[in-house]
């Protein structure tokens, strides 16, 4: 099983993409690159020795079944750089993970349509609810969104997407293991059972070390079409994601934000230097050149005097006297159409008695 020497270069902590992808690419085959002699492993132009001494010294330590076994056992999902179904987008990138540990339904995620969100740990209520109300645009579509699974920004965006009834992918700076932060062990859950997948270049047992969270984002910015980067201070791991998506020869898209929080220096500072600036769902998909279908199960369901309401709502909220004013209905008829949204889940209530779509 060529799958187990995969496995094996990776459970290795010494190594990192780029080493196994320069054999792989010598060789032409995963078992003939781990079973290389030390002669052989010299003639790869650029390929460091120290790391082939320190590859040949752990090798024949290794016990490829016991370290597959390793994986199984916790119900862990691999996906190989040979491997047909490998993300396409990723595989681009210059320095792609040689493995992909999941869990969840990663293909039930739709790869081609994939972008990340990203941001500061420490977001302010701003920088979140723009988040949501962006990722709300895309409700009842087939948009996948990727993040990071850390606080903040990635959290909002991953939960803002289960909530719109999108798939989301989680990538982690560790082995499964480790859920890090462990305030969305929540996160983790809802990803692995549904909602879309976690992902991982790590063996299970690798911590979650600093220097892997930089190593993870090329992952999160790899994977997908573009990158909206939510908040972002002048020296933060998203502007680091921002630059990884430019190299990637991808779309990095903004959010702007106000300019009296520490958060978004970074964000006009990205801007002035030819970001696209996006503001709701619509601008990233003209960004991306992207048209989409909508799942239309949730509109079907809307009867046709209910549509007009929702036309209007869906901008911003409105009272019931506004409403009034602008679909010419009659007090018993907006009544009874209130209601039944409200009871069938499609509107509610905000404060100041105003409704808005839920």
């Amino acid at each position: 099983m060529n799958i187990k020497y995969w496995v094996a270069f990776s459970s290795i902590e010494t190594l990192d993409s780029n080493f196994v992808q320069r054999l792989y690419n010598y060789f032409g085959d995963i078992e003939a690159a781990f079973n290389a002699s030390s002669k052989s492993l010299e003639q790869i132009e650029g390929l460091s020795a120290k790391k082939a001494k320190e590859f040949l010294s752990i090798r024949d330590k290794i016990n490829l079944d016991k370290c597959y076994e390793e994986v199984e056992r916790r119900n862990i999902k691999v996906l190989t750089f040979d491997d047909k179904r490998y993300p396409y987008m990723l595989s681009q990138i210059s320095n792609p993970p040689m493995v992909l540990y999941y869990k969840g339904d990663l293909f039930e995620c739709n790869l081609e349509r994939t972008v990340a969100f990203v941001g500061s740990r420490r977001a302010s209520l701003n920088g979140r609810d723009s988040v949501k109300r962006i990722i709300e645009d895309f409700k009842n579509t087939d948009i996948c969104i990727v993040s990071g699974l850390a606080e903040g920004i990635d959290a909002v965006s991953h939960r803002s997407a289960i909530e719109n009834g999108l798939k989301t992918i989680g990538v982690i700076a560790s082995g499964f293991d480790f859920s890090y932060p462990a305030s969305n062990r929540d996160l983790y859950e809802k990803l692995e059972h549904g909602c879309g997948a976690v992902v991982t270049e790590y063996y299970p047992t690798f911590e979650p070390i600093k220097f892997r969270f930089p190593q993870r984002n090329r992952i999160v910015t790899g994977l997908s079409y573009g990158t909206v980067v939510g908040e972002a201070a002048i020296k933060s791991g998203a502007l680091i994601s921002a630059n990884l998506t430019l190299e990637q020869g991808r779309e990095l898209m903004c959010i702007p934000g106000s300019i009296n929080n520490k958060n978004t220096e970074g964000i006009y500072k990205l801007l002035k230097n030819g970001a696209t600036m996006i503001t709701t769902g619509e601008d990233i998909l003209n960004s991306l050149n992207w048209e989409i279908k909508r799942d239309c199960e949730v509109t079907k369901n809307i009867s046709a005097q209910y549509l007009p309401i929702c036309d209007i709502i869906n901008i911003e909220p409105k009272s019931f006297d506004e409403l009034q004013a602008e679909t010419g209905m009659d007090t018993d008829e907006l009544l009874t159409a209130l209601t039944m949204m409200e009871v069938e889940g499609l509107i509610k209530q905000t404060e100041g008695d105003r409704y808005k779509r839920a």
